[in-house]
């Protein structure tokens, strides 16, 4: 995701790992001198990352902000049609209102439950169900010939959207996919999103006339970083967190609190990852003293996806650890042999009292 030229393995610091291409595979050797890398983006030279790639379970923002039916799309059950029909049966002068109106076509009808279009007593009804607008045209068409000389229809949708919209927030799942309700699902893991948009328009073709759709990312969730602290001998805690692209050291540390108590102030690195097998580490010094009390930027490095940051403990505090690790069994082995002698004494002195006490008159 950063330039190519940050992607080189480098050997750097103190603790800096040297790759070395064994048979055995790579080790990691220290190297006494401390080299800094002057390429790499710090807190006054960050880089922009590269065009975002949408990985699970990150959550898209989509919008079809075009979403007119296909006009060969198949009629259903609550479809609304508006339909005009001209050489309908004559009105005549004596005829109620209510006559007069079932004797015209020319409104908005509803596809019933069954799948016919209800044309009035006049009339009757039409099975339109599965068919496209001309088909259902000249269904009608050819139902009313039976009964008007001459009819001339006309159908068309009063709404041209489709049912569904398409909007708000979309997440990907772990199959690397995002649902799109009743329009099926489409895989984006792994796509830019000029990627995805184009994606998404292509599958929506299927069931929309020439669909757009502006896709944005809503939750960055599936670039982290990792502080890692360790406890002294005492395991090790580790905070996963959000990766925005702008995070440095020190951002990065004061998501947890800053350092911990036991932590050792000189024993601070960032580990890069590398592909599996490239024998590539990268381990990043970092002089907390000089971040924090001098305010120098050189190892107050710029995060990359994936980066750890590894707090070791002070050393002092890390051998008391171990120590007290080593001699606790020892002290309760101790405590219970001195708790069982002094039962045993308990007991003994206990019983000469009681003889001394049964000896009186």
């Amino acid at each position: 995701m950063v330039d190519g030229r940050l992607t080189r393995s480098r050997c750097l610091y103190g603790v800096l790992l040297v790759c070395l291409g064994v048979s055995s595979g790579c080790q990691a050797v220290q190297v006494s001198e401390m080299t800094f890398v002057d390429d790499l983006p710090r807190e006054l030279s960050k880089v922009s990352l590269h065009e975002y790639h949408v990985e699970p379970p990150d959550i898209l923002l989509i919008d079809a902000v075009r979403t007119v039916r296909l006009p060969k799309a198949p009629l259903e059950p609550r479809d609304s049609l508006l339909i005009r029909v001209s050489g309908t049966k004559p009105v005549d002068v004596a005829d109620d209102d209510a006559t007069k109106e079932f004797k015209r076509i020319n409104g908005v009808f509803q596809v019933e439950n069954d799948g016919t279009i209800n044309l009035g007593p006049e009339y009757g009804s039409v099975h339109v169900s599965g068919m496209s607008l001309e088909e259902a045209k000249v269904a009608i068409e050819k139902h009313l010939k039976g009964i008007l000389a001459n009819p001339q229809v006309s159908v068309s949708l009063p709404e041209a959207e489709v049912k569904q919209e398409i909007t708000g927030e979309h997440l990907v799942r772990p199959d690397g996919t995002v649902s799109l309700g009743i329009y099926g699902k489409v895989h984006v893991a792994g796509l830019t999103l000029s990627q995805v948009r184009e994606t998404i328009e292509l599958h929506l073709a299927d069931f929309m006339l020439n669909p757009q759709v502006d896709v944005d990312v809503y939750s960055y969730n599936s670039k982290v970083y990792y502080v890692i602290a360790d406890g002294g001998g005492y395991g090790e805690e580790v905070a996963r967190i959000p990766y925005t692209g702008n995070e440095t050291v020190l951002d990065a540390i004061s998501q947890i609190g800053g350092l911990p108590v036991v932590a050792s102030k000189k024993n601070v690195w960032i580990a890069r990852p590398s592909p599996a097998g490239s024998c590539s580490d990268q381990i990043l010094p970092v002089d907390w003293e000089a971040i924090t009390q001098g305010g120098v930027t050189d190892t107050n490095y710029q995060l990359m996806p994936g980066d750890r940051i590894y707090i070791q403990a002070d050393h002092w505090i890390s051998m008391e650890g171990v120590i007290s690790k080593v001699t606790a069994p020892v002290e309760r082995l101790f405590g219970f042999t001195l708790l069982g002698n002094s039962t045993v004494r308990a007991i003994q002195f206990g019983h000469r009292g009681l003889g001394v006490g049964g000896s009186g008159p």
